[in-house]
């Protein structure tokens, strides 16, 4: 006799349950491509601005350069490199899918987990040049 089963229901999250909510890594991917996207394009007039002002003249990079040498402003610049290098590595890995390269469930699971670990790589090898470690 055939095993009868219930439809499966998908119902919306309560916003309560998101920190609970497990997603693949795919889809965590996905989401932190997002967001590092609106935060380069949320920043990026400061970001013009502050390039703007360094290649004004010697005096305004000295200035400059003296701010981003504090601990807090390393670690915002740290903030926009991850932006940066995680948007980048997740947008090849867009285009690769685009391909149809990796599209089944451990393609996408395994691509993501390279985006990640590649992307938080590359993310501590400039955290260790910013913070002086070589």
């Amino acid at each position: 006799m055939p095993e009868v089963t219930t439809p499966r229901r998908f119902t919306n999250i309560h916003v309560m349950q998101i920190i609970r909510y497990r997603l693949p890594a795919a889809g965590l991917v996905s989401i932190l491509h997002r967001i590092s996207g609106a935060l380069l394009f949320v920043l990026l007039p400061f970001i013009l601005f502050l390039f703007d002002k360094s290649i004004t003249s010697e005096i305004s990079f000295g200035f400059l350069q003296g701010y981003a040498s504090h601990p807090l402003v390393k670690l915002a610049i740290l903030v926009v490199v991850w932006g940066y290098l995680q948007h980048f590595c997740a947008g090849i890995r867009h285009l690769i899918m685009d391909l149809h390269i990796g599209l089944s469930k451990e393609g996408a699971a395994k691509s993501a987990k390279s985006v990640m670990v590649v992307s938080l790589v590359l993310t501590a090898l400039i955290a260790l040049k910013l913070f002086g470690a070589f």
